[in-house]
């Protein structure tokens, strides 16, 4: 049996809420520099998924926002990062918790290389788990440069590699299975509220440019993207604090105009 999803807090009530959405590996353990980071200026919500073998977007969707209403969190700011980006359009489809506005942190519509997805899946539902174990101790030794410049993440090394077990990495190649699968951009076409994407430079897993593309000229909410030349895919690990600090600009900047007027997320329902 899977564990529920789960929810932390930080901050107080009063800020603006962001609620953070991981990535692939589904937990919170690699975003603890960006989260010191972003402290005081953000009510910061961060969550980490089940091992579910079975879960849609949909019912991704559905926990997150029944683990939000628990705790008297009907709106907020969502940050999705690359997986968890695909959980954002399904939140925004249901068209139920009020969203304030979107950032994608290695984030796409629908991914731009669907093939490499199949094959990352394929990869990873045959790779044992002792090959696993030996690619994370490599891993280990390789955080301690990238991560750097983020040592409250590097601290959480060791919790992110003791939860890669068998049913992890069944979890995430499920995971890789809805991406693949997934083709959100008639959700993201509708979209009002402002979206905003945020990518490192050294990005092999979700290029930046084609997201970047296809958001200018289909989304009428995008309003903004921001390049880090010294991130890479996890720009929230490796580039922290600018991260925090363009997080909070789009999250406090004057809302601009939309062609369309709503009070919701879509100016009409969603497909």
């Amino acid at each position: 049996m899977c564990e529920a999803l789960q929810i932390r807090i930080h901050g107080d009530a009063a800020c603006p809420t962001l609620i953070y959405l991981p990535g692939l590996h589904g937990d919170w353990t690699l975003v603890g520099s960006f989260r010191k980071a972003i402290a005081a200026k953000v009510r910061f919500v961060e969550t980490t998924y089940p091992r579910t073998l079975t879960w849609s977007l949909d019912d991704y969707a559905a926990a997150v926002e029944s683990a939000l209403a628990e705790r008297g969190i009907t709106r907020g700011w969502l940050l999705g990062e690359s997986f968890s980006s695909q959980v954002v359009w399904a939140i925004a489809a249901r068209n139920s918790f009020r969203i304030d506005g979107i950032i994608l942190a290695g984030g796409f519509v629908r991914h731009p290389l669907r093939w490499g997805v199949r094959l990352a899946e394929r990869i990873a539902d045959g790779i044992p788990l002792a090959l696993i174990t030996r690619i994370l101790f490599g891993y280990a030794k390789v955080a301690r440069f990238r991560y750097r410049h983020a040592p409250e993440t590097l601290a959480h090394i060791a919790e992110f590699i003791a939860r890669r077990t068998e049913l992890d990495r069944q979890a995430a190649t499920h995971r890789l299975r809805l991406i693949a699968q997934n083709d959100p951009r008639g959700i993201a076409r509708q979209v009002r509220v402002p979206v905003f994407a945020l990518a490192g430079l050294a990005d092999p897993i979700v290029p930046w440019l084609p997201v970047r593309c296809w958001l200018r000229k289909h989304c009428l909410g995008f309003r903004e993207a921001k390049l880090v030349y010294s991130a890479d895919h996890n720009v929230l690990g490796t580039a922290p604090e600018l991260a925090a600090d363009t997080v909070v600009k789009w999250m406090t900047q004057p809302a601009a105009p939309t062609p369309i007027i709503s009070t919701g997320v879509f100016s009409r329902p969603p497909l």
